[in-house]
């Protein structure tokens, strides 16, 4: 009886760049692989959806759409008489797949509630490495270069830098599926445009204008989307509530939720006790164990929990003042005051239902530059080489600060 192999060099259909390869059968067992897989379980954009429908993509999507435009870097790069190795290339590959996949769920409403002290990079490197376990060391050249510990400057700077990969696919793809049209940068057209120059990655001088439209698109996108009020606030009330669920579980409430779940909610996770056995419930943890919860929360004994788990799902949610210059104290306690008298809450409670924050966009950072180069042998930042004045006011942070608090106060 013959017995039937699996065809791993698949095509993938992607609505942005068309056709995927899987190059090789590595990689397909890696996207294959449980904790891969469960990227297809965490949205991109969070509560996005909220203020744009479409925006429903998952972090699985984005990272394979890394992959894809990292293969196209590599030929590029080739092409140019950049020397890179088919097993350097295949490791570029890979870190790019896999950059993401620490990533909880909501992105990063858990960092900031049930999982503290530990980002999702460094569950990242913990999930490349117990891969790297699995497929016998086969991962090593990866990891070293996501952790920047290659020789070659350049590969990093393809993973993480100002103009890295990651953002080339995030920008086009959040832009396709949210709508606005702000963001459609031509990665293409950046790609076909980079070089290495003294081990630094470069785009060469007729790249400019690609560069420029590059991060002003970089810069609406966040203010339109990523920092967009109603998703700012979205994400704010999610984060209470997971604060408060956390709370309770702490004096020993209980809790209706999935066993993974409540693994996070009972137990204090932090950087120092995110064993290999965390690491293993934290791989089954998805947007679906949160938003089940959420909806069990809302019939909760728990006036907080349940009122802030009604408002999420049913898009009831806080108005949220946002303005150029820090919250006055005054604004703060007159809306706190008001809340007191309308709801039956201690006065240590009141944080749940109004608070304040700010946010931070900071279009360039100009101490980690985007390099064009000009001829053989001269580099300039981009903001400097850029003829458009307003681009080197884009290297200043703005800072924007909010007020939230219930509508019917």
């Amino acid at each position: 009886m013959k017995t039937s192999k699996t065809n791993k060099l698949k095509i993938l259909n992607d609505p942005i760049y068309g056709f995927i390869t899987i190059p090789n059968s590595l990689i397909f067992d890696i996207i294959e692989h449980r904790y891969f897989q469960r990227l297809r379980r965490v949205t991109q954009m969070g509560f996005s959806n909220l203020v744009y429908p479409g925006a429903n993509h998952t972090r699985f999507h984005h990272a394979l759409g890394c992959m894809y435009l990292m293969q196209k870097a590599v030929r590029v790069l080739r092409f140019k008489g950049i020397e890179i190795s088919e097993e350097e290339a295949n490791a570029l590959c890979i870190a790019i797949l896999l950059h993401d996949i620490g990533h909880g769920a909501f992105s990063h409403a858990l960092e900031h509630s049930i999982v503290n002290g530990i980002s999702h990079e460094e569950i990242s490197l913990k999930f490349m490495k117990k891969l790297n376990e699995e497929f016998k060391g086969k991962l090593s050249l990866a990891i070293e270069i996501f952790e920047g510990n290659h020789k070659r400057k350049f590969f990093y700077q393809l993973i993480s830098s100002q103009l890295d990969i990651d953002r080339l696919d995030y920008l086009k793809r959040d832009s396709f599926y949210t709508g606005v049209t702000e963001g459609n940068i031509s990665s293409d057209r950046l790609i076909a445009m980079m070089n290495v120059f003294n081990d630094e990655l470069v785009i060469e001088k007729k790249g400019i204008y690609s560069v420029e439209k590059f991060i002003i698109a970089r810069r609406l996108m966040y203010w339109q989307v990523y920092l967009h009020k109603t998703g700012l606030v979205a994400e704010n009330m999610l984060v209470k509530i997971l604060q408060r669920a956390k709370e309770l579980a702490v004096e020993n409430v209980k809790l209706p939720a999935t066993k993974t779940l409540q693994y996070f909610l009972y137990n204090q996770i932090t950087s120092k006790n995110f064993t290999d056995e965390t690491l293993e419930v934290f791989s089954k943890l998805d947007d679906y164990d949160v938003l089940s919860a959420i909806k069990e929360w809302t019939s909760h004994s728990d006036t907080i929990l349940s009122e802030l788990a009604k408002m999420i799902i049913n898009r009831n949610l806080f108005k949220i003042q946002l303005q150029d210059h820090p919250i006055l104290i005054d604004d703060l306690k007159e809306q706190e005051e008001k809340l007191l008298n309308k709801l039956n809450i201690k006065p240590n409670q009141v944080s749940y239902f109004v608070f304040e924050g700010k946010v931070r966009n900071q279009a360039y950072n100009s101490e980690n530059p985007i390099k064009i180069q000009f001829g053989e042998d001269k580099v300039i930042d981009i903001a400097n080489a850029s003829d458009q004045l307003n681009l080197q006011a884009l290297t200043k942070p703005v800072e924007k600060y909010y007020l939230c608090y219930p509508k019917k106060m």
